[in-house]
């Protein structure tokens, strides 16, 4: 079922056109203090799937590795560049609609929801484990945070937000589709080792939404190819041999 997909895409969809509608009356203070909460609901979305870790060390050394591989290929400014590429039809489509915001600025920040919503640790993990398992509770859980993020985004931005849910859309759609294929392959514990390793993302996640530390999520992203390989090694040759 696609329900996790849709109803995420929704979010951002609806998100957009409220905060457009009701931007100028909210306050700075108000939109500062939701965004502190938004990432505190990721934080605590993070720990949970954590604890589901069978094998720490397969997964942590998933994440360490994964990292170490996405900063060397400049995973997250090819993202950056993807996502750069992507908002030069929705900025000919929808211009800058806010007249407080620069040209440039406008055009950072659409690039910055871009991979918000397209290429974020949770999204990529909430699509494939809907797609694997056909648990949809992280991607709903992530559109009650997405809704109210692209409702402050929209604030400055304006329709525009709303329109990051086509690439959205797309993106989660195959991410869903290519779990099918792989689900049959991983084991109960591979797949709880997956959902600990996305869990590392999304309380990542949460620490830049804080702003307390700017974590290279995207360079994080290969940790969710490598955590069930890794995971199936450890199991089947490591530990028979200690």
């Amino acid at each position: 079922m696609l329900a996790g997909v849709i109803i995420n895409v929704l979010s951002v969809v609806f998100g957009g056109i409220t905060g457009t509608l009701a931007g100028k009356k909210l306050s700075k203070e108000f939109k500062a203090n939701l965004t502190l909460v938004l990432g505190v609901c990721s934080m605590g979305m993070g720990i949970s799937s954590i604890g589901l870790m069978k094998n720490m060390p397969a997964v942590v050394f998933a994440v360490v590795l994964g990292t170490v591989v996405g900063i060397i290929l400049n995973l997250g400014k090819w993202i950056n560049k993807a996502a750069e590429e992507m908002q030069k039809p929705i900025v000919k489509l929808f211009g800058n609609q806010n007249s407080n915001l620069s040209n440039e600025e406008f055009i950072s920040t659409l690039v910055t929801i871009i991979v918000l919503f397209c290429a974020s640790g949770t999204g990529i993990y909430g699509s494939l484990t809907a797609g694997m398992t056909g648990d949809n509770t992280v991607l709903i859980s992530k559109s009650i945070l997405d809704f109210f993020t692209a409702a402050i985004f929209a604030c400055n931005l304006g329709l525009v937000v709303s329109v990051v849910a086509i690439p959205q859309f797309f993106i989660f759609l195959l991410l869903f589709l290519g779990a099918k294929v792989i689900f049959p392959l991983t084991t109960q514990s591979m797949v709880f080792d997956f959902k600990a390793c996305g869990g590392f993302l999304m309380l990542a996640t949460g620490f830049r939404m804080v702003k307390l530390k700017e974590f290279p999520i995207a360079d994080m992203i290969p940790a969710m190819v490598l955590v069930m390989p890794f995971s199936w090694l450890w199991v089947n040759w490591i530990l028979p041999m200690l």
